[in-house]
């Protein structure tokens, strides 16, 4: 893999509590966003630690963003004194996080993979982009209220926040250095239980329904459910039920 970089984090829980685990955002996001399963986590006495990918937040610029960048600096990121108890993967970060599990089979004992972005199709990294454009070109609250007027208003605020954060190049880079964006192959290594929360395909998903979830099924340690009513961030379309789907994840 390729050399890794030190991602920032962000805490929620206790600092000695016992089980460990690591949220990985999606692709024009960064850490904070990731405050729902954060604050889940926590309540149930986990300590989870939330980073920012690179070119993300605050976390390094680089000139590398393959995906196996990405997967480096996840893997990486280690808790003191063994595996993380879990791993949570949102889009972007599922692909760096399937990455990282099938590289180190030590590094999670759990994984849980939200819409994750395991293989796009052409018409989806069209989707993706124009997502992204349409972010970097007004990153204001206001913008992102009018197409997620439902959303907490916190999730408002922080969205906002992580495309005035985030480099516009590193994003578009993202896509560009990644001409063939596909993970299946280390997603049928993963030998540790991995669960999929998909978004509702009614909606948007960029798993449900889609040659990744066919492709993945020939792996029994994958299971998958869905989050009705959900798009691509189920974590902040429908909260309550996503997180209920974690907890029945994770038992």
């Amino acid at each position: 893999m390729p050399s890794p970089v030190t991602l920032p984090r962000l805490s929620w829980g206790e600092a000695a509590a016992p089980r460990r685990a690591l949220l990985v955002h999606g692709l024009g996001s960064n850490g904070a966003l990731m405050w729902r399963y954060g604050v889940t986590l926590a309540d149930a006495g986990w300590r989870a630690d939330a980073v920012d990918l690179r070119g993300h937040g605050s976390a390094p610029r680089v000139l590398d963003y393959r995906l196996e960048a990405y997967g480096a600096d996840v893997l990486a990121a280690r808790p003191g004194g063994g595996p993380w108890d879990l791993v949570i993967g949102h889009s972007l970060g599922g692909a760096a996080s399937v990455l990282a599990t099938a590289a180190d089979p030590d590094w999670t004992r759990r994984l849980v993979l939200i819409d994750p972005a395991i293989s796009l199709t052409e018409r989806d990294r069209d989707i993706v982009r124009d997502s992204q454009t349409r972010s970097f070109d007004d990153p204001s609250q206001t913008a992102v209220r009018a197409e997620h007027p439902d959303w907490h208003p916190q999730d408002i605020e922080l969205k906002a926040l992580s495309a005035q954060q985030a480099s516009r190049w590193a994003v578009e880079q993202t896509s560009a250095q990644n001409p063939r964006w596909d993970v299946t192959e280390a997603a049928l290594c993963i030998g540790v239980p991995t669960h999929v929360i998909a978004s509702d395909p009614h909606v948007y998903s960029i798993f449900r329904g889609k040659p990744a979830e066919s492709a993945v099924a020939a792996n029994p340690h994958i299971t998958v459910s869905f989050v009705p009513g959900a798009g691509h961030s189920p974590h902040r379309d429908r909260p309550e039920e996503t997180m209920a789907a974690l907890r029945a994840a994770i038992g």
